[in-house]
């Protein structure tokens, strides 16, 4: 089994900051592409960033220059480091990790969510 621990959200005023965290458990053989998305209300999940096993990264559009994904292989654990934020940043946003068991059965595995509410 894989479990995701999340951690990092809360309440902030609009132009401030905050550091989510995913941290990943199990006997798990390799972590591919490991990944936030959120959700606001009303709204379908869409992804926000994304990092694969070589550090490559890709953003949404919208926070671009303003959120900085990384990970750290030896912890198994996923940042997303989000600057200047907005009142549209608010929702729950959701880590996911992709990876292979030690039998080679490929797996995705959705954390519990954290929720971020910036203030205008």
């Amino acid at each position: 089994q894989v479990q995701l621990v999340e951690s990092g959200g809360g309440l902030v005023q609009a132009g401030g900051s905050l550091r989510l965290s995913c941290a990943v458990s199990g006997s798990i053989f390799r972590i591919t592409t490991m990944a936030w998305y959120r959700q606001a209300p009303g709204k379908q999940r869409e992804s926000v960033a994304a990092i694969t096993s070589s550090g490559s990264t890709t953003y949404l559009d919208s926070v671009k220059g303003r959120f900085t994904i990384s990970r750290d292989n030896a912890k198994n654990t996923v940042y997303l480091q989000m600057n200047s934020l907005k009142p549209e940043d608010t929702a729950i946003y959701y880590c996911n990790v992709a990876g292979r068991f030690y039998s080679g059965t490929p797996f995705t595995v959705w954390g519990q969510g954290t929720q971020v509410t910036v203030s205008s």
